[in-house]
């Protein structure tokens, strides 16, 4: 049974016991990770929300790690160490050249400090890293403004170039892995880093871009020595990583390789040369069913094994990523890989995942999008929500906001301006009043305006401070009189007696001001006798009455009777038409309208004014009608007619008493020097002291 992708094989081992009571209940398990010395192959498990831990079985299964950065796995019980060469129990590691069981004569370490005075502000060259150097570490010697740079000799920005400071991580460039590390992540006070495995495979600058005074930077890497010889470090193993999987051995050819077999022999119980397969009855009898089976040690053949050449890269660079070992077939004797077809591929270890770069990965700020601006128009607000977020087993978590407090909080609130608001402006003066008396109109241009000068539709301006265009007007009250035009040339008969008509009608008098109701019952006469002479004799069309409308409502026509006749004393004879062909013939059709054939507003006439002067008002009633005269509510309410207006606003004119006149045309210095209760002024000008009576005795009621 293969262990989930997501865990390692200890946390397999002890999650085989969650469906197992312990003591009555049941508990979910994982490693207990503080165990030390011979209790590492001890499978110790703890109860997850509780603070004990119980040894599940007397020993792991054989290639457990010792512990969780272990470069040594457990095989029957016992921790046994891996050398950089993979096998087990191998004293070889790496020396500071990289090469494993070398003797650190096959490489030479360049370091120093650079601490010279920098004084104009910008970026700084301060190192030069040769192609090939390994073990790269640069890193500011205390905290400072300052900021690290690192760019390739072609140009390249790799970190922290162009003036846009990057987010620390990890980085490519000359052919390695750069890890960009901030202050706020190192313990330590010392500034910022840079740190590479390398190789490189070309020269890369480093800069600092220099704000204030420079702190002093170190810097260390190691190139090839005079007397290189071939690295025996494989090239996807780092130095300390634990080998899991099988475990392969090579057959003896030297008296190492025979040291190496012997110990092999006295832990497993084998002869040299041979793996044995752990079988699962070694383990205590209450270990669960679904325990991960005991790893095979596979035999091999004479000349070629499967080895574990290092390991693929950790899917992520920090909170809990996976990786699997590589294996490839190689020579037994030489180590030199060769096609997978020289090995038995039965016999190919299965990679198991494991965990890696367990440590949670730094706080930051979780940004949202801004909201739409508060405004359409002129300043407004827009918001945005701010989240602390950290990512760990490819889970993004919110968590407390104290953990980014060493990163700058972006804000949280903006103002905004799509555009510049537009504006009323009034382009024109008032009008004069539509009409020279009474109540009337008069409007002016008010357009909406943007910050252009351009007229744009109304809706782009506030309608609600919207000035007015137009107001009624009051020009003072109207007259009214009979209008009359004059007798028509012609009388209406040819001859005999006939009539001549005029027009009349009641309109308002523009110009008298005489406060009349209206133009009385006296209306002017509309026709008046005349007489051309006497008929005998004389040939004429003769007209008949016209017919009745073809259509009640809306157009029709009508029709008349139209004959030639010879009037004669006292009689008519009819004609042939033919006889008055010379006449112009009247016309027997013509066009009728009698009503429009819908609803319409009626109203009465105005009342009698409540007041004679001094503002009143009068009022009248309004319905709408349709044609049969029944009450409707189709009517536009827009054309509705006023219900009320106010009449009558000249000032009273007080009526005069002929036996009470002022007699000096300056009495108003009499009423000034208040000589009107003297008997001779009261007289002398009665007028002026009897109106300033008056008013004083209006003024005494009021109160």
């Amino acid at each position: 049974m293969c262990p989930e992708s997501s865990r390692n094989i200890r946390e397999v081992q002890c999650a085989s016991y969650n469906n197992k009571p312990f003591m009555g209940r049941f508990y979910e398990w994982e490693p207990f990770a503080e165990v030390k010395g011979s209790q590492k192959c001890e499978l110790n498990c703890r109860a997850i929300g509780y603070r004990f831990y119980v040894r599940q079985a007397e020993k792991v299964i054989d290639g457990t790690p010792c512990d969780q950065n272990a470069t040594s796995i457990c095989v029957a019980g016992q921790c046994k160490s891996i050398g950089c060469d993979d096998y087990l129990g191998s004293d070889k590691v790496i020396d500071k050249c990289g090469i494993c069981g070398g003797d650190n004569t096959a490489c030479k370490v360049v370091s120093g400090v650079f601490k010279h005075t920098l004084t104009n502000l910008g970026y700084h060259k301060i190192v030069e890293i040769p192609e090939g150097a390994t073990k790269i570490n640069i890193t500011e010697m205390s905290k400072s403004n300052n900021y690290l740079a690192l760019r390739s000799r072609s140009g390249r920005s790799i970190i922290n170039g162009n003036w846009a400071i990057d987010r620390p991580g990890r980085y490519e460039g000359g052919g390695t892995m750069f890890t960009y590390r901030r202050p706020n992540e190192i313990s330590s006070t010392a500034g910022e880093s840079f740190l590479a495995d390398g190789p490189t495979n070309e020269v890369l600058d480093v800069y600092m871009i220099h704000q204030q005074p420079n702190p002093g930077i170190h810097y260390e890497y190691i190139i090839p020595g005079d007397n290189v010889i071939s690295p025996q470090l494989l090239a996807h193993r780092r130095p300390g990583e634990p080998l899991n999987g099988q475990l392969g051995m090579p057959e003896g050819t030297s008296h190492e390789d025979e040291d190496l077999h012997r110990e092999t022999d006295i832990l497993t119980g084998q002869s040299a040369g041979t793996f044995p397969v752990i079988q699962p009855g070694r383990f205590p009898s209450h270990q669960p069913e679904n325990q991960v089976p005991a790893m095979q040690l596979p035999r091999q053949n004479r000349e070629h094994n499967w080895k574990q050449v290092g390991k693929t890269e950790c899917t992520t660079t920090c909170g809990k990523g996976s990786q699997y070992p590589i294996f490839h077939c190689v020579n037994r004797i030489t180590h030199e890989e060769v096609p997978e077809g020289y090995c038995d591929s039965s016999t190919k270890p299965i990679p198991e995942e494991e965990a890696c770069n367990l440590f949670p990965c730094p706080a930051f700020w979780d940004i949202g999008e801004w909201s739409e601006c508060s405004k359409t128009c002129g300043l407004g607000m827009q918001h945005r929500q701010i989240l602390c977020r950290q990512i760990y087993a490819n889970r993004t978590l919110t968590v407390q906001q104290y953990r980014c407090h060493h990163l700058e909080k972006p804000e949280t609130t903006s103002t905004c301006q799509l555009k510049i608001c537009s504006e009323w402006q009034i382009r024109t003066e008032w009008t004069s009043c539509s009409v020279p008396c009474g109540v009337g109109q008069r409007t002016r241009d008010v357009k909406c305006v943007s910050n252009l000068g351009d007229i744009v539709d109304d809706e782009e301006c506030n309608m609600k401070l919207r000035p007015n265009d137009i107001e009624n007007c009051d020009m003072g009250p109207c007259a009214k009189s009979w209008f009359l035009t004059e007798w028509s040339d012609r009388c209406s008969a040819e001859c005999g007696a006939g009539i001549r008509t005029r027009s009349v009608v009641c309109m308002t008098n523009h110009i008298s001001s005489l406060p009349l109701e209206g133009c009385g019952n006296n209306r002017p006469l509309e026709t008046t006798p005349c007489n051309n002479g006497p008929c005998a004799g004389k040939v004429e069309w003769f007209t008949g009455g016209w017919t009745q409308c073809s259509s009640e409502c809306g157009s029709g026509t009508q029709q008349r009777e139209v004959i030639c006749v010879k009037k004669t004393e006292g009689n008519f004879d009819v004609l042939d038409p033919y006889e008055c062909s010379y006449l112009e013939k009247p016309p027997i059709q013509q066009s009728c309208y009698l009503k429009p054939c819908g609803s319409k507003w009626f109203h009465t006439e105005w009342s009698t004014c409540s007041k004679s002067c001094e503002g009143g008002f009068r009022v009248r009633e309004v319905r709408c009608l349709s044609d049969d005269m029944a009450a409707s509510s189709q009517c536009d309410p827009q054309l509705k007619p006023e219900e009320k207006e106010s009449c009558n606003t000249q000032d009273c004119v007080p009526e005069i008493d002929e036996n009470c006149k002022d007699k000096y045309y300056n009495c108003n210095v009499v009423v000034q020097a208040r000589l009107c209760v003297y008997t001779y002024y009261k007289t002398a000008c009665c007028a002026s002291c009897t109106r300033v009576a008056n008013r004083q005795s209006e003024f005494l009621g009021q109160r």
